[in-house]
């Protein structure tokens, strides 16, 4: 092999190396803020109606949105955007194997999450909060859920904090997700359903719910959705100035609209719109 061919060979394998799957063309979105002709990839849940959601090629939602509009601010079109899947529980390995630039998944920063991966934003103050039927005026806090059942998503640590800090007589249902929770609420099985406000507007957002349930909208926590970010990316700042243009000029607000604005809900005024943090 000719000295030329192997240093492109060389470089071939070096631009392989970057630890997704994807194309090597795809991962050029880490090294510049600027489009150009790169493709950017962005973690999104894609079974969250209103917030995240799938549905065959289509992405819609809140974090959707917000991320589609912070990426043209960072100089990519929309068909230099590629979602990925992002669940929970694989975030932070997506972004420390470099499976995704940058996340937009109902992902709250906290100082342990801060350990392996950075975040920039906040683009959005969530707060626990419950879900009841539209004619339901009993119910207005966790504390008036003494004797009455709850449901959420198995494993979620949101209804037991219920029981233990405000009504302990409540009767625990999960369901695999919050979708069956709300048709186990419209047909009566369940009082309420509980999880972050958004999550739960995004749900009474959908056309078949519409009308059906409400948001109690008395949050009792506070949880800051930031963009995850791998620790050693140049982003940030600009993701920071990026979501701060978009609440100065009125589309954050738009998109928050748009998306879950038919369910009634108001988002918290003391938690939003949010005030970014300084990336550290």
């Amino acid at each position: 092999m000719g000295s030329a061919a192997a240093l492109a060979a060389l470089a071939l394998t070096l631009t392989a190396c970057g630890g997704s799957d994807e194309p090597a063309g795809d991962a050029g979105g880490e090294e510049t803020s600027a489009g150009g002709g790169e493709t950017i990839r962005i973690g999104i849940k894609f079974d969250q109606p209103g917030l995240g959601f799938k549905d065959g090629d289509d992405y819609t939602g809140f974090d959707v949105d917000i991320a589609r509009a912070v990426a043209e601010k960072l100089g990519y079109g929309e068909d230099q955007i590629e979602f990925v899947e992002s669940p929970s529980k694989q975030r932070e390995n997506l972004l420390q194997t470099g499976q995704v630039d940058m996340i937009f998944a109902t992902y709250s920063i906290t100082d342990e999450r801060k350990e392996s991966v950075a975040f920039a934003g906040p683009y959005f103050g969530a707060g626990q909060d419950l879900l009841v039927a539209a004619d339901d005026d009993s119910i207005s806090g966790p504390e008036d859920l003494e004797g009455k059942n709850l449901c959420s998503v198995t494993g979620s640590t949101s209804a037991q904090r219920i029981k233990d800090e405000y009504a302990a007589g409540t009767n625990l249902l999960e369901q695999p997700s919050y979708a069956e929770c709300v048709t186990a609420l419209t047909s009566g099985a369940v009082d309420a359903v509980t999880t972050d406000d958004i999550i739960l507007a995004g749900l009474a957002a959908q056309p078949a719910n519409e009308g059906k349930v409400k948001v109690v909208g008395n949050p009792f926590s506070e949880e800051n959705y930031g963009v995850g970010l791998p620790q050693d990316n140049e982003r940030c700042e600009d993701i920071n100035t990026a979501i701060t243009e978009l609440i100065e000029d009125g589309t954050w607000q738009q998109i928050l609209d748009d998306n879950v604005g038919v369910s009634g809900y108001q988002a918290n005024e003391e938690l939003n719109p949010p005030e970014v943090q300084a990336c550290a």
